[in-house]
């Protein structure tokens, strides 16, 4: 079944951030004394509230207020003590609900760094590619649990350091991130795997045609028999590269793209359903809720929010 989109406000979309905006006056360090990486601080309310994204990695760690934390098509709680590291060109934001008078002069304490830079290190430096992992998981949001004081103590050992202490420091940094077991995954899916490249590339052509034909229906046999594996080992593999079984994944993979369109678009609920491949409402619902934890009008509802305070 096709619809007929309606036309998107422009505000509907988050904006990027660009460099002439991160005046020290907003919290940013002063140009001058950036390398690698860049701290920033601030309270709330601010002028760098909005539901925006960069082309840099951002760890944030929440020292104040609490509220509804937007990362992508995640939305969940957040509290002081909260840590997550959103990928580049995630787009995010934290929108505090208890906001005493006069707001509050430290809410978020953060790091930005750029991708290249390490992934190019470490094509000589092995060491720095333990991180590389975690970054690749990054793409979709990371909640570490169990780090909020250390992370700070991180913050401002790097805060006060300059040059390769600086640098040191942040390695420090993340290393304790990388090492960390406890953290969930906040926007969609991913694969995560060591296996064989010649069938990661199997793999990867799978979930292509998954993500790009979401209306069609897609049997474990069928793909199965294409790649040449027996059922039970296609399921195996399967699980074993995206962390999911089959099912689960074409679910969270068509509840993901039914969040962009609820978010992004004014197309009826009964559209978003069978564009992303459910044959009735109440199924869509059903694993809507089961994967989101909310009904898709609340959903949409709530994504209202994200262009409130953000940083």
């Amino acid at each position: 079944m096709t619809s007929k989109t309606s036309s998107v406000p422009r505000q509907l979309r988050p904006e990027l951030e660009s460099e002439y905006a991160r005046s020290p006056d907003l919290g940013y360090e002063p140009p001058g004394d950036v390398g690698f990486v860049r701290c920033l601080s601030h309270g709330f309310p601010t002028p760098l509230a909005r539901w925006h994204y960069h082309d840099e990695y951002e760890l944030h760690l929440i020292t104040a207020t609490s509220g509804k934390l937007f990362v992508g098509d995640w939305i969940g709680p957040f509290q002081p003590g909260q840590l997550v590291l959103t990928g580049p060109r995630l787009p995010h934001n934290w929108v505090s609900m208890d906001l005493p008078e006069g707001g509050v002069a430290l809410r978020d304490l953060v790091i930005q760094f750029a991708h290249e830079p390490l992934a190019r290190a470490s094509e000589t430096i092995p060491e720095l590619a333990d991180v590389l992992p975690m970054l690749e998981r990054a793409r979709h949001g990371i909640e570490f649990f169990g780090l909020s004081e250390a992370a700070e103590a991180h913050w401002y050992r790097i805060k006060g350091s300059r040059g390769l202490r600086r640098f040191t420091a942040f390695c420090d940094f993340m290393a304790d991130l990388a090492a960390s077991t406890d953290y969930r995954l906040l926007s969609s899916v991913q694969l995560q795997s060591d296996d064989d490249a010649a069938e990661l590339d199997q793999i990867d052509a799978v979930v292509s045609r998954i993500t790009d034909h979401l209306a069609d229906e897609h049997s474990v046999a069928a793909l199965a028999a294409e790649l040449g594996m027996s059922e039970s080992r296609f399921s195996r593999f399967f699980r074993r590269a995206t962390g999911n079984t089959f099912t689960d994944f074409v679910n969270r993979v068509r509840i993901s793209r039914a969040c962009q369109l609820l978010m992004d678009t004014e197309q009826q609920i009964t559209h978003i359903c069978y564009e992303v491949g459910y044959n009735n409402v109440a199924n869509f619902n059903r694993r809507f809720l089961e994967i989101k934890g909310m009904t898709p009008s609340e959903f949409r509802r709530q994504s209202l929010n994200r262009f409130r305070g953000a940083a």
